[in-house]
């Protein structure tokens, strides 16, 4: 059997880190990209192949998938766009630079790795391309707007991709997840610190009476929750299966919300989705 050889990134932790440790168990050679180097270093002591990888900054993305096919002879066969980040806060707080930042590593640079790989995958004569959406790329929940933005977006492109590459053998796929035990939360703060001015903001008592506790307070789990794992075997049927859907819906509530969203009329969904 040839080896099968995919680019994950975001791997530095939770999905990310799940899919690679699973897929290369399950005899895939596995690129393991994070942003930052400690991380790649930390990965690459567990045996792993791990290159840097920024969305933001278009050289890296080069060099990345450059060494990837150096190290494969030019192949490619999967490639799981999965790093992004969140900058909580409402959106009339959201500053313009702040949403930029966001896109330019939620979306653009997703884009500019995927567009680059594409003609890998055309030559070989195969490829998966899978995208980690979320339920929040098809529902807005409040305090999420550039989360929400960047998840919209990365949809959007996702589906215009699917549907041009119909008439070759590239599978696109979405993945649509739903609350999942990661860091996104934690990790969301230090951009929220940089980006939103809360206590001058008109919202600022509902900053301190919901916003603020949800982010700072670990509550443990939400009861919706599952763990990664949920989010990689998804993957795997994404990579492996002879057909695999264009889109696979993970926990209830990204199932739920699908429904929702197409049977309730705006203002009662608005409602729904008001309650956070």
């Amino acid at each position: 059997m040839v080896e099968r050889s995919i680019l994950i990134t975001g791997c530095s932790s939770g999905i990310g880190a799940d899919a690679a440790r699973t897929l290369r168990a399950r005899g895939w050679r596995v690129f393991a990209a994070c942003r930052q180097q400690a991380d790649c270093d930390r990965l690459r002591a567990e045996g792993f192949e791990s290159p840097r990888l920024d969305y933001t900054d278009p050289e890296s993305i080069a060099a990345t998938l450059d060494a990837v096919l150096e190290a494969t002879g030019g192949t490619l066969d999967a490639l799981f766009n999965n790093g992004a980040y969140a900058i909580p806060g409402a959106a009339e707080d959201l500053p313009a630079d702040a949403l930029r930042a966001i896109f330019d590593a939620n979306v653009i640079g997703w884009h500019d790795l995927t567009v680059r790989v594409i003609p890998v995958m055309r030559a070989q004569g195969h490829g998966r391309i899978v995208n980690h959406s979320s339920v929040l790329g098809y529902v807005s929940i409040p305090w999420r707007a550039a989360y929400n933005a960047t998840k919209y977006a990365t949809g959007a492109l996702s589906d215009t991709l699917r549907i041009e590459m119909r008439d070759t053998p590239i599978h696109v796929v979405t993945l649509n997840t739903g609350p999942v035990a990661t860091r996104i939360r934690v990790n969301s703060i230090p951009h929220f610190e940089r980006w939103i001015d809360w206590r001058n903001s008109a919202r600022r008592a509902q900053y301190e009476s919901t916003l603020l506790k949800r982010l700072y307070e670990d509550r443990g789990p939400d009861r919706w929750e599952l763990q990664p794992e949920a989010v990689t075997r998804a993957l795997i049927r994404a990579v492996e299966h002879p057909r695999p859907a264009p889109r696979y819906y993970i926990t209830a509530p990204s199932r739920l919300m699908a429904i929702a969203r197409r049977v309730l009329p705006t203002r009662a969904l608005d409602w729904v989705l008001s309650k956070g």
